[in-house]
């Protein structure tokens, strides 16, 4: 074949079909040509911080008394937002954080954890609203995840998948931190990529899951920087405070010793002045009353007193230690001369959290499982543990109100205690006077188009082949270099398990749902909320036809957004386990060790059922020693294990151990180890066996019917160990070649509804 045959439609390409330069029978005759290179080369950076559970007024510049500098940091150096909006939960308000849509619209009505059968509960993000991640990686950032995601159905959140949900398949380059709604700071569930992993570090030589999140964001930024300057990058950092447990290093509690003793309604009133003073609030706001379940201070006896202190201590305590990770974030910045040109936000993704309870506890799953703390007793026996890796404390509600002052209600309701959070703006490039306060109504979709409008970046029509819903925010750039009050905003509702309301032109429309109650029955507020910031003077009955307007407007956004069908369930939907493509489809699981660690959402659903477990095991010549089974953790779960030639399964109740023990003498080959609970009324057996014969039991006096919040390993305990007879992991010294679970009983409503209680709590 002759050269000017070979040469022929020389620019096409199978690979590149719209190939740039010329392609000859040789590359001496041939001309190369290379791509364009992605525009958001040599651009900002960006970084959004999330709080999980704090309340509005948390942060000291906006309005307590407790020690966040380094957010004051940020607020002075940028913009605080009196009028932002979330959705009142997790979950949804991170995919609308990410896409800037409506939570419904992309799939996310509720947590992750749920999927209803309808469009607008899926537990993952529609792929036809991409994420940010997703749109500044065609533009040329790195994208990197660091913490809490909660936007993937934790039931394929095990390493069998699917990860369609998961960071990387999101638009992410890196992903470490935890996939469910909440986590342990001392041993959390922790995933890099898409792989599950251990700690770095015990809480005895100095863990905590916050220290952590800023050492590897930190390494990612460093590592880009160093090798390639021109990219820029986008950092999601979503910390696991201020969820429960609330967790900090010891230095940190002792701080906060005696500082709230004058009780919630002093504290409340004190944090309410200083927001009038600051600007935070307009001086004519009405302090909402105590909500419902809240007593005033000093109707609780002296220890009722010191346990709800120690409770709040620990949450400032977190909230001050997860500042100074922020601060260590801020040096680093600054240190390596990136903080000109990096937009910061910061915010929460809802109000402080009710599910602490009137009371407080040190630690939630005696609750969940019908098992009361006695203050007087936590007082006397516990009160040192709240805090640290030994408890799972949540503050009660007379904190969390103040948490949300001046509004009322709480996280998951849509009044501005649910609704209504802090953020904060810094962009030096961006906004010349920082240091000011914007009172515009916006909303947690806002954020995403203001970062694509500051980086002067057009949302595609099409991403990884799917058309894109259009951006049902707005961009917050007018308010960088104005004071003016001027909303530029349409329409936006809100509804959470029923509870609704719609904010348009300064009115706010607002109902508290009942469960169960029909719709047309609920009852309406009308606010102007331009000039009553708590929402204490009602307009429903002097402005009746601007209501009839404003719920005819939530109906008409409803239908636009993809809202229907209502649905007022909470806790209940967290029982539909059993679906195909579920790990629950059935009665059975079995295990081929060694296998990763697998979170509680895909663990066998024993849940106070009768049940059964076999271990198939290789016995060679030594005696067997180890973990077989482990679940849960130091508070709460079960283990089975072997040491000093003893077979044990342990049965912790909130740190009562229940235990059946046998001693054992196995000769090399194959055996079977199993373990028995035969369920009677709220009590129950467990019994050993081993080669199909009992060798021992024990009576559990109180069925446990939720195992915690930590998941499951075979062959060893790999994080907060279950028991004190060993030191984790102690792995199981010979082959586990399967391990069999069989739920022999079907669950009770009550064992059910510990269950699906404690999955909401997550949130």
């Amino acid at each position: 074949m002759g050269k000017s045959e070979m040469a022929q439609n020389n620019s096409v390409h199978p690979n590149e079909p719209h190939f740039a330069g010329t392609i000859d029978s040789s590359y001496q005759t041939s001309l190369p040509a290379w791509p364009e290179l992605p525009k958001g080369l040599h651009g900002a950076n960006v970084i959004t911080i999330v709080f999980d559970d704090m309340g509005f007024s948390h942060p000291s510049c906006f309005g307590s008394t407790l020690h966040t500098p380094n957010i004051d940091r940020l607020a002075q150096n940028g913009l605080r937002y009196t009028g932002f909006h979330t959705t009142a939960l997790c979950s949804p308000s991170r995919a609308s954080l990410l896409t800037g849509r409506n939570h419904h619209a992309v799939g996310m009505r509720g947590v992750s954890n749920w999927n209803t059968g309808f469009p607008n509960m899926r537990g993952g993000i529609t792929p036809k609203a991409a994420t940010m991640a997703e749109v500044l990686r065609l533009e040329g950032y790195a994208t990197l995840c660091a913490g809490k995601w909660h936007l993937a159905p934790m039931e394929e959140c095990t390493a069998a998948g699917p990860h369609t949900n998961w960071p990387l398949q999101k638009g992410f380059d890196r992903f470490y931190g935890f996939l469910n709604g909440e986590t342990d700071q001392f041993y959390p569930e922790l995933t890099q990529d898409n792989q599950h992993i251990l700690p770095p570090r015990t809480p005895e030589e100095g863990y905590h899951l916050s220290e952590d999140l800023v050492d590897q964001s930190t390494t990612w930024i460093r590592d880009l920087v160093s090798v390639r300057p021109d990219r820029p990058f986008y950092l999601y950092l979503a910390f696991g405070a201020q969820h429960a447990p609330h967790h900090a290093p010891d230095s940190y509690l002792a701080k906060w010793r005696g500082r709230f003793d004058e009780g919630w309604d002093v504290h409340r009133d004190v944090w309410f002045k200083r927001q009038i003073e600051m600007g935070i609030v307009p001086p004519d706001t009405v302090l909402s009353p105590r909500n419902p379940g809240v007593r005033p201070w000093v109707e609780l006896t002296a220890n009722e007193k010191l346990f709800a202190c120690r409770l709040q201590e620990a949450f400032a305590a977190m909230l001050d230690h997860t500042d100074a990770q922020i601060g260590r974030l801020l040096d680093f910045l600054d240190k390596h001369n990136l903080t000109d040109n990096t937009m910061i936000a910061l915010l929460s993704d809802n109000g402080a959290s009710r599910e602490g309870g009137p009371q407080g506890v040190v630690d939630e799953f005696s609750f969940f499982n019908s098992m009361w703390e006695d203050v007087d007793d936590m007082v006397a026996n516990r009160l040192d543990d709240i805090g640290t890796k030994n408890a799972h404390s949540n503050y009660p509600w007379g904190w969390s109100q103040v948490g949300n002052t001046p509004s009322r209600w709480y996280k998951s309701q849509t009044y501005g205690g649910g609704i209504r959070d802090s953020l904060i703006i810094q962009w030096p490039k961006g906004i010349d006077q920082p240091g000011g306060i914007r009172s515009q109504f916006c909303h947690i979709t806002d954020i995403a188009p203001t970062v694509y409008d500051a980086l002067g970046i057009t949302v595609p029509s099409v991403v990884n082949g799917h058309g894109q819903m259009p951006m049902h925010g707005e961009s917050l750039t007018y308010t960088f270099n104005t004071s003016t009050r001027e909303t530029k905003r349409g329409p936006q509702y809100f509804e959470m398990m029923g509870h609704r309301a719609i904010w348009a032109d300064g009115y706010k429309a607002v109902t508290f749902h009942d469960q169960n109650v029909p719709y047309e029955n609920d009852t309406w507020g009308l606010y102007k909320l331009d000039e009553d910031f708590s929402e204490m003077h009602d307009l429903s009955v002097t402005q009746s036809a601007k209501l009839k307007e404003m719920i005819a407007l939530w109906w008409e956004q409803a239908e636009l957004h993809g809202v229907l069908p209502l649905d007022d369930r909470g806790i209940e939907i967290f029982g539909s386990k059993s679906r195909p493509g579920s790990p629950h489809y059935g009665n059975t699981y079995t295990y081929y060790p060694p296998v990763a660690h697998i979170p509680a959402d895909a663990c066998p659903l024993l849940s106070g059922r009768a049940w059964t477990i076999t271990a198939d095991v290789v016995v060679g010549n030594q005696p067997i020693e180890g973990v077989i089974y482990a679940r849960g953790a130091h508070n709460i779960g079960h283990s089975f294990f072997v040491k000093d030639s003893v077979l044990h399964f342990d049965y912790n109740a909130l740190g009562k151990h229940q235990r059946a023990s046998a001693p054992i003498s196995l000769k090399p080959g194959n055996h079977q180890i199993g373990v028995r609970f035969d369920r009677e009324d709220s009590t129950g057996m467990i019994t050993l066996t081993v080669d199909g014969k009992d060798v021992g039991s024990v009576h559990i006096p109180k069925i446990v019917r939720v195992l915690g919040s930590m998941g499951m390993d075979l062959g060893s305990d790999q994080l907060s160990p279950v028991v004190s007879d060993y030191v984790a992991p102690f792995a199981f010294n010979s082959t586990l070649s399967k391990v069999h679970f069989e739920i022999r009983s079907r669950a009770t409503k009550a064992d059910i509804d510990a269950f699906l209680i404690t999955e909401a709590a997550k949130e």
